[in-house]
């Protein structure tokens, strides 16, 4: 199939074709043509499927020839936001009808300008549309068309009680909702039955696992020594552009300031940035400007670069499909990429549960004088300067008093000797 087979506008095809776009991919072979019937579309689409112009694409082609805001889109983080309308201004070259952007970080007055002169397609963050809704800033009752653009991230965010105003403000008769998330939790699937009509589900992720091309590797190490190994590896040559993941905003400012500290340029990228700081921080890692961006799981989707050589989750996420958001960073288009995770004995059960998920068990590298399972185990590499699959090397005997006392101190290392099953059935895994 291809693009001129989807019944889209003249203007459109054109737009697309002069983008490179030939082939629709799954998800929008999909959601097109349920969206061009005025169907309401659920969407399991994690980033990287070409699900913008899947939502985007149908509601151009609805609004020609009208005036007047006709669609809202709402996206988690500025970053995303910023992206969402970028692309869709490409698209809707030629149609006269135009695309604004609303996102927090920035004066309130900004926006006014664009808002008075008026926008056909609205992207914005729940916080930031809120604030002029309160203020009287945009009328929502003539939107014909809402899209939900990472569901599952505005919830993890905490924007439920916005998304409930929002649709308070917009018509309930005529309204088309197109709907996308990357993981479809309860609380998505709530939300879903909420706002949707008799919807058609398509799905481009039947299963979750990491990106072709991305090399998995788990660094036992202590919880103290995080930093030290972290700087061992970004000095290694092979390190020319990596992502480096933290779970909390005062944990990647710390990060960020021993790797500055150490001679390498690093910019670090979360919620309490303002967007001044995040784009900067953004385009001078495109640019490679800086060899580290470290990162919040906040800010995880809105990153778009190409080239980025190693993803690195300083701590292991909570939620495993978050992994595969995270490792899904490297190897874009077509390229090679590695993916490194430091854990630490309280993170083995968050390992545990992306192995679970992955369905697969990641290859643990024992680094000399870091890992907590075996000291001094020499690092292996392969012929390309990776390191390669470890082999299991047996601890050091022990008498029945020390390991006793190893085991209480060490929170259950030993179970790094346990099979996948045994080792899911003790951390109650499911």
């Amino acid at each position: 199939m291809h693009f001129n087979e989807l019944n889209l506008a003249p203007e459109l095809i054109r737009n697309v074709t002069a983008l490179g776009y030939e082939i629709p991919t799954p998800i929008q072979q999909q959601a097109i043509p349920a969206a061009l019937e005025g169907r309401d579309v659920l969407g399991r689409a994690p980033t990287g499927t070409g699900k913008t112009a899947a939502f985007m694409l149908p509601t151009l082609h609805r609004l020609r020839g009208k005036e007047g805001l006709r669609a809202l889109v709402l996206c988690p983080t500025r970053e995303l936001a910023i992206q969402v309308s970028e692309s869709a201004r490409e698209y809707a070259q030629d149609t006269e009808l135009f695309v604004g952007v609303v996102y927090g970080g920035v004066p309130l007055d900004k926006d006014m300008r664009g808002l008075r002169a008026g926008y056909e397609i609205l992207v914005a963050t729940p916080g930031r549309l809120i604030d002029h809704l309160e203020r009287g800033n945009l009328d929502l009752s003539k939107v014909e068309v809402l899209v939900l653009d990472e569901a599952d991230r505005m919830l993890d965010m905490g924007f439920r009680p916005q998304i409930n105003e929002v649709m308070r403000r917009m018509p309930k008769q005529g309204r088309q909702t197109l709907f996308f998330s990357a993981t479809m939790p309860n609380s998505v699937k709530s939300l879903a039955y909420d706002i949707l009509r008799d919807p058609i589900t398509v799905e481009a992720a039947p299963k979750v696992q990491a990106a072709e091309g991305v090399e998995q590797f788990v660094y036992p190490v202590d919880a103290r020594q995080k930093t030290g190994l972290l700087l061992e590896l970004l000095r290694k040559p092979e390190f020319t552009s990596a992502i480096v993941f933290c779970r909390t905003k005062f944990g990647a400012d710390r990060v960020a300031q021993a790797v500055s500290r150490a001679g390498i340029k690093v910019e670090a990228m979360h919620s309490d940035r303002n967007m001044q700081q995040r784009v900067r921080a953004l385009e001078t890692f495109r640019s490679g400007e800086v060899q580290v961006l470290v990162a919040t799981d906040v800010a995880q989707r809105g990153i778009d670069v190409d080239g980025i050589s190693h993803v690195i989750n300083y701590d292991a996420p909570k939620d495993p499909e978050g992994y595969v958001h995270r490792v899904g960073r490297t190897a874009r288009a077509g390229e090679k990429g590695v993916a490194i995770t430091l854990m630490s004995g309280g993170e083995i059960g968050d390992v545990a549960a992306v192995e679970q998920l992955l369905g697969a068990r990641i290859p643990r590298v024992n680094v000399p004088g870091y890992s907590f399972f075996v000291a001094d185990t020499p690092l292996v590499l392969g012929e390309d300067g990776e390191p390669a699959a470890p082999v299991e090397q047996a601890p050091m005997p022990q008498t029945k008093r020390a390991a006793q006392k190893e085991a209480r101190s060490s929170r259950g290392r030993k179970v790094g000797e346990l099979s996948q099953e045994e080792l899911a059935k003790l951390l109650k895994v499911v």
